[in-house]
């Protein structure tokens, strides 16, 4: 089998290449040093005093938010990747100072401001301000997010200042300076507009939460339990991926910091066991990508469809639980298929943590997250159960030594929660530069009717047109701005066939967030790819593969809601509709392998990939023939396993 080992990963290089807000600057001492502390404690706890207390006017509570979030982006992240540099320069400094100003200015002439817009009349201060923020925001979110979502929002500006000289279909009279920049800064419309609104309200808060969560060891009791659950399995580590991957990327924001923090250490061993590169590098980006779409927190993305839709947001997450674990459960198929395939063992038991042990040292910490979904369930609201979930983060690390967070260990989590805030959260104010124009300028239905009008009114090509947008707008940005351009632009063309809203809010989000693992730019499996030493768009095309289950999920639950648990008879329909999905990604698992109890020769693996689909396709009358066929699949596999006679004829025939 050979080691495969791979030696000295450097993750922080490998998260860099791929990820903009990886790229800091190293800034541990000095005048810097206290100001990046001080103010992003100061921010940690502005936020949880508001998630109690009640926030400030919406205006100045956003605008509060996104110039803190600015200037420490300023200071943290240099102009020029590759000229970094770990200090802060004197154009740093000039930036540092704009994006402060901004704030100060909403807070110093709020009561003016409030005056001069009740009657639309915006005065020489305010324009030179609301300049000053869509430039901040334009360059930091440059720094913090890169370029894609960049020349996004500078298109998008082009567009509403020379529409006029647009094609027809998208042309529009054309805005001067004081229409956007009025309608960016100074309503709740534009930068502050909802994706900065959920930002400094749950996106925030949630982001705490996990920081919290890791001061206290949560991580590395995620990866133990993981280990201790699978790693004996066959094929263990790749399971052990998918698993830690999944619980990790439920509580954390980001699916390509999540494929270097936890690829670094099970990439290696899926290559030791025997797997190949690229396959262990596109099991870890499928698993860490899928993290955004399972419940509790989602990537903080359901709390931005739960404002969008007017949703409960406990109704959404419950809604999601079942397609994200037919997702997992398409990846864990392959892998196992894969493993008895190659004949690879797991690890030896002696290597792994003990479950029972791991439990009695880190059990309590699930406390907090068990709690916090209890709350959501009963119907509390997001911020309420984020801050008290928080707290109870606190309270618990005190049960055993090891896990025990003190005043320095509360202080840094509070830092590193808004450190890993930023780039969402310049992410949400740059969308809105987006968001905006396509509202003030009317873009929004003229994309709409682009795409009805290729789809010719027949919701299937209609689908498949808005998988394509979804896919292509997705590519190389965060999964929250992903969702927010997606729903804004592709959304509204389901919604004129008729398709329930939230349906059309899951079927751009799931395809939003797959574009991760889709060449030709695919980050994570890129990112994978670095750590395993692998052919990146090798990479890429064997985790299109493995999410291809999540290819297909969005289309069963548009045609059958009950996979969300809308529009259902009762619970039976929901495990009707669930159990056929399960088997038939699994049928398309062991298709995709060539393999179900032992190999499959090419016309079996054709009556298995045609039973999987026909148990994918809601209606009682596919159910059966899948059935039927899955255990023809079955009863020939099984002969060829245990040599029966007839394993000969049966396979003459189908080959006839």
């Amino acid at each position: 089998m050979g080691e495969n080992v791979i030696k000295d990963i450097d993750e922080t290089k490998i998260l860099e290449k791929y990820d903009a807000e990886s790229r800091t600057k190293k800034i541990d001492h000095g005048f810097w040093r206290y100001a990046i502390l001080i103010l992003s404690v100061g921010l940690a706890g502005y936020h949880l005093y508001t998630a109690y207390f009640g926030p400030l006017d919406a205006l100045r509570h956003r605008s509060l938010h996104t110039s803190v979030i600015a200037a420490l982006v300023f200071i943290l992240y240099p102009a020029f990747f590759r000229r970094k540099k770990d200090k802060v320069t004197v154009a740093d400094m000039f930036w540092f100072t704009a994006a402060l100003s901004t704030g100060a200015y909403m807070f110093l002439d709020f009561q003016g401001i409030a005056e001069r817009m009740s009657v639309y009349m915006p005065n020489k201060m305010d324009l030179f301000f609301g300049i000053v923020m869509i430039v901040v925001v334009i360059e930091g979110g440059r720094r913090v997010a890169g370029n894609a979502l960049t020349i996004l929002a500078l298109v998008f500006l082009g567009y509403a200042f020379f529409g006029q000289y647009a094609p027809e279909i998208l042309r529009h009279s054309g805005k001067d300076v004081e229409d956007i920049v009025t309608y960016m800064f100074l309503s709740t419309e534009g930068i502050f507009g909802i994706a900065i609104s959920v930002s400094a309200s749950y996106i925030i808060l949630f982001i705490l939460f996990g920081a919290f969560l890791n001061a206290s060891g949560m991580g590395k009791f995620f990866t133990d339990i993981s280990m201790g659950l699978a790693g004996h399995t066959s094929g263990g580590p790749a399971k052990v991926s998918v698993i830690s991957s999944g619980l990790l990327g439920s509580i954390n924001g980001s699916a390509l910091a999540n494929v270097v923090t936890t690829g670094a250490f099970t990439i290696p061993l899926m290559k030791r066991v025997g797997y190949k590169p690229e396959f262990g590098g596109a099991v870890e980006a499928t698993a860490s990508v899928g993290g955004q779409i399972l419940p509790p927190v989602m990537g903080a993305t359901a709390f931005i469809m739960a404002e969008t839709l007017g949703m409960p947001y406990n109704q959404i997450a419950l809604a999601a639980i079942l397609p994200a674990l037919l997702y997992y459960l398409g990846i864990i198929f392959i892998v196992h298929f894969r493993a008895k395939k190659l004949g690879l063992e797991g690890m030896k038991k002696e290597e792994l943590p003990n479950v029972r042990e791991t439990l009695k040292k880190g059990g309590h910490l699930l406390i907090p997250i068990v709690v916090l979904i209890g709350l959501l369930v009963a119907g509390k609201t997001p911020l309420y159960a984020a801050f008290y979930a928080i707290v109870l983060a606190v309270v618990v690390s005190w049960f055993k030594k090891e896990t025990r967070m003190g005043p320095k260990e509360i202080i840094m989590a509070m830092e590193e929660g808004i450190r890993s805030a930023l780039g969402v959260a310049m992410s949400c104010a740059i969308v809105g530069i987006i968001v905006g124009v396509s509202t003030l300028t009317g873009l929004g239905p003229k994309l709409t009717q682009s795409i009805l009008v290729l789809g010719q009114g027949e919701v299937v090509l209609t689908l498949f047109l808005t998988m394509v947008a979804c896919i292509i707008m997705g590519m190389g940005l965060p999964s929250i701005p992903t969702y927010i351009i997606t729903a804004t632009m592709a959304g509204p063309a389901l919604l004129k066939l008729g398709i329930d809203p939230f349906l059309t809010h899951m079927f751009v989000f799931y395809f939003g967030i797959l574009a991760n693992v889709t060449p030709p730019v695919a980050l994570a499996a890129f990112a994978g790819a670095g750590i395993a030493g692998a052919n990146p768009n090798k990479t890429g095309f064997e985790a299109v593969r493995l999410a291809l289950s999540g290819f297909i999920i969005p289309y069963i639950f548009v045609f059958s809601p009950a996979l969300l648990m809308q529009d259902v008879s009762g619970p039976l329909e929901v495990i009707h509709v669930a159990t056929t999905a399960v088997l038939g990604i699994l049928a398309l698992s062991a298709a995709l392998e060539r393999y179900f109890i032992t190999d499959m020769n090419v016309p079996i693996t054709v009556l298995c990939f045609i039973g999987a689909l026909t148990l994918i396709i809601p209606g009682i009358v596919t159910d059966i023939i899948g059935l039927v066929i899955l255990a023809v699949v079955v009863l020939l596999q099984w002969s060829k396993k245990t040599k029966f006679p007839v394993k000969a004829d049966v396979s003459v025939k189908i080959e006839v």
